[in-house]
C-alpha cells in the first residue's frame, strides 16, 4: 500500500511546525505565528515543500468549523445574556467606532464604501487565543483591564458570525438587499428555535445515553456527528459550515456536558486549526516584508491607533478610569485570527483584492509578534500618555468613579479559591463534601456518572459532569487555585492519570488519594499524590483503635499512634520501619494562616525566573514569595542570598501566600 502524497506533506507540515513552536517557546512568542511562518516556508511562496495546497486548505476548513464549533461550546444563551454592558456596550462601541474609523479613513484615500466595511470588520477583531493566553501567563486575567478586555473579546468573537452573514450583501450578490436581510433573518430565527429546542430537549438525552458505560468513543463520535450535521444542514440553507458549527456548540453549551464536550473536542480543534493557519502562510507573499516594509509599518501603525483610540473611548463611556481603559485599549490593538476566516470570503467576493489581501496579512503578522512585547510595556506607554496629557484634577475626578469598579473587582473575588475539589461523588465523595459543607469549605465536585452527579447537584454543590482525565474539566474547577484535591474513585488506571492530570495544570494542590489497595500506594505517590489512603488500613486502625481502648491506653497516646501511623503512610502496618523515598517528600508542611510554606519543582520555565538570580527574579517583590531552601541535585541550599540562581531541576522551597505559590508556579511551567 502506498501513502499518499498529502501524507508525506503532512510529516514535512507538523514536524516543521514543531521545530518553529519549539523555538517560539523559548522566545515567548504567539504559537499562532509558528503555523503561519511554517506555511510560509514550506508552502509555495516559500521553499515549494508542499504542493497539495488544496488539500490543507480543506483541512483547514475543518478545522474553522471546530473553532466556531468551541466557540459556541464556550457560550450559552442564558449566560450572554448576564454578561452586561461591559460585553455588549463595550464591545459594540469598540466595533463600532473600529469601522467607522477604518473604513472613513480607507474612503477618504478613494476605497469603495463596501470594501472599507469590510477591512474595518477584519481591523476591529483581536486575538483571543494570543491576548487570554498572554494575560494568563503575566497574572492579569483578574485584574481591571484583564477582564474589560476579555469582555470585549467575547463580543468580536460572537459579532463575527453576523460579519459572515453580511459579507455576501456588502460584496452586491442580492438584487433585492431589503428582502434578503429579512430572508436571512428569518433563516437566523429558525436557527435560534431549533438551538433552543435541541440543547433543551433534544441533545441533553442523547448525550447522557452516549455517557452510559464505560469510555468516551459514543460520547466522541456524537459530539463530532452534532457539529458535522449542523455544518452541513446551513451549508444547505445557503449560509456557511462554521455558522453551523456554532450554533452546535450553542446547542451543546445548554447541556451539562459542555466542559466534558470542549475538553474532548480540544485536541481536534488545536490539530485542524493549526492547518488552517499553515494554510495562511502558505498565502503570505514573504518577499513583500523585503519590498514594502515602509507602508506595511505605516498600516500597521495607523491601524493600531485607531484600535487604541476606538477601545480608550468604548471603555472610558463605560465609566472606567482612563488608565484602566489605555490598558485595556493596548492589549486590544493586534488583528486575531478571525480576521484570517472573514478574509478568505472576502478576497473569494471581491471585497478584498489580492495586494490588499497580503497588506492584512502582513499587518495581522507584525501585530500579533508584537503583542507580547506591547503587554510587557505598556504600563510604561500609559504612565507616560496618563502622566503627559491627563491634568492632575481630571485624574482626581477619574479616581473618584473609581470607586464603582472596586466594587467589581470584590465581587470578581467570589471565584472559587483555596477550595476542595471532589473528584468522584462515590460514598467516600460524598462523606467529604458533606464534612467539607458543615465545616464552611467550599467544595467543587467532579464526577462522571449522571445519576451521581444529579445527586451532587441536589445536595447544593457546583457539579461538573465529565471525565476528570480531561484537563479542561480540571480547569473549570479551578484546580490551580484549589487548596485540597481528593480522588475518591474506584478505578487505579484512572487515579494515576487524573492525578498526572492535575500536577500538569498544579504543583501547589494538595492531593488526597482514595485507594482499595495498598499495592497501588507507590503508583499515586510517584505520579504526583501527597497522600495516599488506602481502605484495609483504615479499617486496621479502626480495629486496633477500639483494642486499644479496651487495654486502657490512654487515648492521648492512641491518637498519637495513630496519627504516626498515618504520616508514615502505614509503614507501621506493613512492618516498614521508615517511610518510602516517595513518601518522604510528601510530608505535610507547617500551616500558617495566610500563608503557606510549598515546594515548587522548576521545570523548563520563563526566562524572567529560571537561569536568573533570586534578587533579579524579584521574588519578593514581584511574587511576595520567599525562598527557604533549594534542593539542586539532591544538596540543600539553606544560606539564601540575593546572587544565589535559580536552575533548571532545582525545586524551591516557600513561604507566601497560595494566591503568589500558584502564579510562581504557572511562571515555573
Amino acid at each position: 500500500m502506498h501513502a499518499p502524497p498529502l501524507f508525506g506533506e503532512l510529516v514535512v507540515i507538523l514536524a516543521l511546525s514543531a521545530g518553529i513552536l519549539m523555538l517560539f517557546r523559548r522566545f515567548r512568542l504567539p504559537g499562532i505565528l509558528a503555523f503561519i511562518l511554517t506555511g510560509m516556508i514550506a508552502g509555495p511562496h516559500g521553499l515549494g515543500w508542499v504542493r497539495d495546497v488544496e488539500e490543507v486548505v480543506a483541512l483547514a476548513e475543518i478545522g474553522v468549523v471546530f473553532l466556531l464549533f468551541v466557540i459556541g461550546m464556550e457560550f450559552s444563551l442564558k449566560k450572554l445574556a448576564n454578561l452586561g454592558k461591559t460585553v455588549f456596550v463595550g464591545g459594540a462601541l469598540q466595533v463600532a467606532l473600529t469601522i467607522t474609523g477604518i473604513g472613513g479613513v480607507l474612503h477618504a484615500f478613494g476605497m469603495r464604501t463596501e470594501s472599507g466595511i469590510f477591512i474595518g470588520f477584519l481591523v476591529c477583531l483581536s486575538s483571543t487565543a494570543i491576548v487570554l493566553r498572554a494575560l494568563q501567563e503575566r497574572g492579569r486575567t483578574d485584574s481591571a483591564p484583564g477582564r474589560v478586555a476579555t469582555a470585549i473579546l467575547i463580543f468580536q468573537d460572537i459579532v463575527v458570525v453576523p460579519m459572515m452573514l453580511l459579507t455576501p450583501l456588502l460584496a452586491g450578490q442580492s438584487d433585492d438587499i431589503g428582502n434578503d436581510l429579512l430572508w436571512l433573518l428569518g433563516k437566523m430565527a429558525i436557527l435560534l428555535v431549533a438551538v433552543f429546542v435541541s440543547g433543551r430537549y433534544l441533545v441533553p438525552r442523547l448525550l447522557r445515553v452516549a455517557l452510559k458505560g464505560r469510555g468516551n468513543e459514543l460520547f466522541i463520535i456524537t459530539i463530532v456527528v452534532i457539529c458535522f450535521a449542523a455544518a452541513y444542514t446551513t451549508q444547505a440553507m445557503g449560509l456557511s459550515l462554521a455558522l453551523g458549527a456554532f450554533f452546535a456548540g450553542l446547542v451543546i453549551s445548554e447541556t451539562e456536558h459542555a466542559y466534558h464536550a470542549t475538553g474532548i473536542v480540544q485536541p481536534f480543534h488545536e490539530l485542524f486549526l493549526s492547518f488552517f493557519f499553515v494554510s495562511i502562510g502558505m498565502l503570505v507573499d514573504g518577499g513583500l516584508f523585503l519590498r514594502s516594509p515602509l507602508t506595511i509599518l505605516a498600516l500597521f501603525i495607523g491601524a493600531t491607533l485607531v484600535k487604541v483610540l476606538a477601545a480608550t473611548i468604548a471603555v472610558w463611556v463605560l465609566r472606567y478610569p482612563l488608565r484602566t481603559a489605555l490598558h485595556t485599549a493596548l492589549s486590544l490593538f493586534q488583528l486575531g485570527e478571525f480576521g484570517f476566516v472573514l478574509a478568505i470570503p472576502g478576497l473569494k467576493l471581491g471585497l478584498l483584492s489580492s495586494d490588499h489581501y497580503q497588506l492584512f496579512l502582513a499587518v495581522s503578522i507584525l501585530g500579533m509578534a508584537t503583542t507580547p512585547l506591547m503587554l510587557d510595556r505598556s504600563e510604561r506607554i500609559v504612565r507616560r500618555v496618563f502622566m503627559q496629557f491627563v491634568p492632575a484634577a481630571v485624574s482626581e475626578r477619574l479616581d473618584r468613579v473609581m470607586r464603582v469598579k472596586l466594587e467589581q473587582v470584590r465581587k470578581h473575588a467570589s471565584v472559587l479559591k483555596g477550595h476542595l475539589v471532589v473528584i468522584g461523588y462515590g460514598l467516600n465523595g460524598q462523606n467529604v463534601a458533606r464534612a467539607a459543607l458543615n465545616a464552611g469549605v467550599r467544595c467543587a465536585v467532579i464526577e462522571e456518572d449522571p445519576d451521581q452527579a444529579a445527586l451532587a447537584r441536589s445536595a447544593g454543590l457546583p457539579v461538573l459532569h465529565g471525565d476528570a482525565c480531561n484537563t479542561h474539566m480540571l480547569e473549570q474547577a479551578h484546580v490551580e487555585s484549589a487548596r485540597v484535591i481528593v480522588v475518591a474513585i474506584s478505578d487505579s488506571e484512572q487515579t494515576v492519570k487524573i492525578v498526572a492530570a492535575i500536577r500538569s495544570i498544579t504543583s501547589t494542590a494538595y492531593i488526597i488519594v482514595r485507594t482499595r489497595y495498598v499495592r497501588d500506594m507507590e503508583r499515586y505517590l510517584d505520579v504526583g499524590a501527597n497522600e495516599v489512603i488506602p481502605e484495609e488500613f483504615e479499617t486496621s486502625i479502626e480495629i486496633f483503635y477500639r483494642v486499644l481502648r479496651k487495654y486502657l491506653i490512654p487515648e492521648d497516646r492512641i491518637q498519637g499512634l495513630v496519627a504516626q501511623c498515618r504520616s508514615q503512610h502505614y509503614g507501621m502496618l506493613r512492618g516498614a520501619p521508615s517511610l518510602p523515598r516517595a513518601a518522604q517528600a510528601k510530608q505535610d508542611t507547617l500551616t500558617i494562616p495566610g500563608l503557606e510554606i510549598a515546594t515548587l519543582p522548576v521545570t523548563q520555565g520563563r526566562g524572567k525566573v529560571v537561569g536568573r538570580s533570586i534578587g533579579e527574579a524579584g521574588l519578593r517583590e514581584k511574587y511576595g514569595v520567599t525562598v527557604l531552601a533549594i534542593n539542586r541535585g539532591g544538596r540543600y541550599i539553606t544560606n539564601m542570598r540575593g546572587d544565589t540562581r535559580i536552575l533548571t531541576d532545582d525545586v524551591l522551597y516557600l513561604l507566601g501566600s497560595p494566591e503568589s505559590i500558584v502564579r510562581l508556579d504557572q511562571d515555573l511551567r
